[in-house]
């Protein structure tokens, strides 16, 4: 019996071959996200379960070693160095994100209000810098903030900082290569929404007398909703995880998880307590963004 005959995407196939052009299409993808996301995470997960010789080499003796050290219980007695590297990126974490959208909000606003012509040149300022890696941004900032120049020479001279001292390494110059790095992340998703703000439910409220604040927790906020909580993810989990902007602006006085890792898989060669590391990265990361989507869905809700 001859297999029917269908038109796919305008073309004369039969059931069977349109299968198997989907299948083959959806190879190349599912190939390249096994190769390249799910076999590099289960190495990672097995990897922290493992333990590290004297001599730096892997042993393939698997036990929660690697975790119990995470947690603090080391060799001679309980220490929390570890937890407190990662509450304090997790603090770090938080306070970047809640800056960005503090400057976000002002600056999409900004931009949605200029002319269909000018708006783009805009959009474009704010995206050249990632035309530059980071390392080199981050080195312009110690440059910038370095003792000879005018913003450590006024913070001198206002006797914020000692005579002939930089302005870094600190825990301001890191706030400040942190928030310039990740504020387009938070401004580009925010824009798609304020561009596209139904006016009139804004005047709606000012007409019921609603103030500045209440006009924008109840006519603003609502709608840019859904483009604060892609600008509230693209901008936490980078920061989380963040070692370059911490190691150069900060020193050795800001040490985050991501500074912590880079350490494990560096200098110290120890990758299993690295992949420990980064498993409860991972899982602070996911907390992170559960509670997001909590709040998201209560905001909605209400």
């Amino acid at each position: 019996m001859t297999e029917r005959l269908i038109v796919a995407y305008g073309v004369l196939t039969t059931p069977g071959r349109n299968r198997l052009r989907g299948l083959a299409l959806l190879g190349v993808p599912a190939t390249w996200m096994l190769a390249f996301l799910l076999l590099p995470m289960l190495v990672l997960v097995a990897m922290a379960f493992v333990q590290r010789s004297a001599d730096g080499e892997v042993v393939w003796s698997f036990s929660l070693l690697n975790f119990q050290r995470l947690a603090g219980f080391g060799t001679f007695a309980w220490t929390g160095d570890y937890l407190r590297i990662l509450g304090r990126s997790a603090v770090m974490a938080t306070i970047t994100t809640a800056l960005c959208v503090a400057a976000a909000y002002p600056l999409a606003f900004f931009v949605a209000a200029r002319s269909a012509r000018s708006r783009y040149l805009w959009l474009a300022l704010v995206i050249i810098p990632f035309c530059t890696n980071l390392i080199i941004r981050t080195y312009a900032w110690m440059l910038i903030l370095s003792n000879q120049l005018p913003p450590a020479r006024l913070a001198q001279f206002l006797g914020l900082v000692p005579p002939d001292t930089a302005l870094y390494p600190g825990i301001g110059a890191v706030y400040l290569g942190m928030v310039t790095s990740s504020l387009p992340f938070t401004m580009l998703p925010l824009y798609t929404n304020v561009e596209r703000l139904d006016w009139s439910i804004v005047e709606a409220a000012s007409d019921l007398y609603a103030g500045r604040v209440r006009t924008f927790f109840h006519g603003i906020l609502p709608q840019t909703l859904p483009g604060l909580m892609a600008a509230l993810i693209l901008t936490f989990i980078p920061a989380l995880g963040a070692f370059v902007v911490p190691d150069l602006l900060g020193g050795a006085r800001t040490w985050l998880v991501g500074n912590l890792i880079q350490q494990q898989f560096g200098a110290s060669r120890d990758w299993p307590f690295g992949a420990a590391i980064s498993l409860g990265l991972m899982a602070l990361s996911l907390a992170g963004l559960f509670f997001m989507k909590r709040r998201g869905w209560e905001s909605e809700l209400t």
